[in-house]
C-alpha cells in the first residue's frame, strides 16, 4: 500500500557545498509542488533554504511523514535513528563516497523524488538492534543501531565472552566485536571478514575483529537472538561501545552488553528500478574485466 507524503523533511549537513546546492534544489522543487519542507532547528535550516520552516529537533520525526537525507550513507544512519518508531520512511541521495543506502544520485534526484511522491516506489522493511550497557540490573545507557554494534578495544587486547539467549557461546580473545544487521552485512562487518546478508534475510551476525585465534569465525544468528557480551577479568582497558558510529558508553568488568532486534524498524524507499544485486556489483566492483580483456556476462544463459 502506497502513501500520501505532503510534509517532507531534509536532513544533512546543510551547511556543506556538496550538500547545500542539492538541498536548495529539492527544497524549491517541493515548495513549487505546493509541499511543506521542514528541516531540524539545530541545522539552521530555515537560514540556509528558501522556504524551509524548522521544527525542534525533539519533535522533527513527529512533525514528517517523508525524510530526504542528503550526504553519505553516515548522514542516513543518523537520522534513521532519530526517527525510529515515528513511522517515517527514508530517501537518500548520495553526496558521499560508497552510498550502499543513499542509492539515489544527484542527477536523478528530482526525477526520483517525483516518481515517489505519486506512490510509485519500492519500500524495504530494515531490521534495527537495540544496545543496552547493564550495571545492577540496572540500564545505563541505550541506542539504536541499523549497521552495527561494535564492541572494539581502547589499547590493549580484549578478553570477553558472549551467550546468545542465555546460553554460552564462548571466550573470546582480539580486537572486539561486531554484532551486525543485514544492512550492515557491507560495512564495518564485510572489512573483518564477514558475510554479505541480504537485506531480507531475518538475521543478525557477529563477526570477531583480529580475533587471536583463527577459529573464532563470524557466527550468523536469528534476528530474534538475545546477544550478551561480558569482558573478562584479563581486560585491563574497558572497550568502547558504539552504534553505527556513535558512542554508547564504555563497557566494565560486570557490565553486560545486551543487545537484540529492536521493535522498531526502518523503511527506506527506492526508486522502482532500484536492484540490490546492482548496488553490490557497482558499490564493490563485481564483474570488472578480466586479464583476458573481456567483462563476464551480466547473465547467464
Amino acid at each position: 500500500m502506497t502513501r500520501e507524503f505532503s510534509k517532507i523533511g531534509l536532513w544533512g549537513r546543510l551547511a556543506e557545498p556538496a550538500v547545500a546546492d542539492p538541498a536548495r534544489q529539492i527544497s524549491a522543487h517541493l515548495a513549487a509542488a505546493g509541499l511543506e519542507v521542514f528541516g531540524t532547528a539545530s541545522s539552521g535550516a530555515a537560514a540556509l533554504l528558501d522556504g524551509v520552516a524548522e521544527l525542534p529537533d525533539d519533535r522533527f520525526g513527529a512533525g514528517i511523514d517523508l525524510l530526504i537525507t542528503i550526504g553519505g550513507d553516515g548522514t542516513l544512519l543518523r537520522s534513521a535513528r532519530r526517527i525510529a518508531g515515528k513511522n517515517v520512511p527514508l530517501v537518500g541521495i548520495n553526496r558521499g563516497r560508497l552510498g550502499f543506502l543513499t542509492d539515489v544520485t544527484p542527477d536523478r534526484m528530482l526525477e526520483a523524488i517525483d516518481t515517489i511522491l505519486t506512490g510509485d516506489y519500492l519500500a524495504e522493511e530494515r531490521l534495527l538492534l537495540e544496545a543496552r550497557i547493564v550495571r545492577d540490573g540496572q540500564v545505563r545507557s541505550s541506542m539504536y543501531a541499523l549497521n552495527d554494534v561494535v564492541l572494539q578495544r581502547s589499547e590493549h587486547m580484549l578478553y570477553f565472552h558472549t551467550k546468545v539467549d542465555g546460553s554460552f557461546v564462548s571466550a573470546h580473545a582480539g580486537d572486539g566485536l561486531i554484532v551486525s544487521t543485514p544492512t550492515g552485512s557491507t560495512a564495518y562487518a564485510l572489512a573483518c571478514g564477514g558475510p554479505i546478508i541480504q537485506p531480507g534475510v531475518d538475521a543478525v551476525v557477529l563477526v570477531p575483529i583480529c580475533p587471536h585465534s583463527l577459529s573464532d569465525r563470524p557466527l550468523v544468528l536469528e534476528s530474534s537472538s538475545v546477544i550478551e557480551v561480558r569482558t573478562d577479568s584479563g581486560t585491563t582497558d574497558p572497550p568502547n561501545i558504539s552504534c553505527d558510529g556513535e558512542p554508547l558508553g564504555e563497557l566494565v568488568v560486570g557490565d553486560t552488553l545486551r543487545i537484540a532486534a529492536a521493535t522498531e524498524t526502518v523503511t527506506l524507499l527506492h526508486p522502482t528500478n532500484y536492484s540490490y544485486y546492482e548496488l553490490l556489483r557497482s558499490k564493490l566492483h563485481w564483474g570488472l574485466p578480466n586479464r583476458s580483456g573481456q567483462t563476464p556476462s551480466t547473465e547467464r544463459a
